[in-house]
């Protein structure tokens, strides 16, 4: 038995899935979000072993894989509900909530063997993070700028 067989898993396709979701989980742990590169990682290499599992468990027909991916996807879904916190009519955590979602469906892509897809998704995810973030910084700070020349501008009363 060679040590560095660990059939039906590959050692390509765990190092995609640890790196994958560590890499979205680094970008909300320099945030101070849930699910920090821990986490991410993990939900990543669970989907992935539960797709590459069932794969070689039931051969290479049509069979339930089906069925163990819609159980994946609803088992997150619990997951990503627990992160979300309704405070003062607000809902916090939703945009976690979706990273933990979408890092299921990484780590499914990578079981099913579509590993570029899964690099590509990742800088497809990072991009959103972190440009919206940006959007939302530079738009806040031009209200901010825009109301207080406003307030500049209002007459005195005396």
């Amino acid at each position: 038995m060679d040590f560095f067989d660990i059939y039906p898993l590959s050692i390509i396709g765990v190092l995609s899935a640890v790196l994958c979701g560590g890499i979205i989980g680094l970008e909300r742990q320099i945030f101070g979000k849930p699910a920090g590169v821990r986490t991410s990682a993990l939900i990543c290499l669970g989907a992935y072993l539960f797709i590459t599992m069932s794969l070689t468990a039931l051969g290479p027909g049509p069979g339930d894989v089906t069925r163990v991916l819609g159980q994946v996807v609803s088992g997150i879904g619990f997951l990503g509900a627990g992160v979300i916190i309704s405070r003062e009519e607000a809902l916090l955590g939703v945009t976690s909530a979706a990273v933990i979602w979408v890092l299921a469906a990484m780590g499914a892509l990578i079981g099913f063997g579509y590993y570029t897809s899964a690099y590509f998704l990742t800088i497809v995810i990072l991009s959103i993070l972190l440009g919206v973030e940006w959007i939302e910084r530079t738009y806040k700070a031009v209200i901010e700028q825009v109301g207080s020349t406003l307030e500049d501008q209002k007459p005195r009363s005396r």
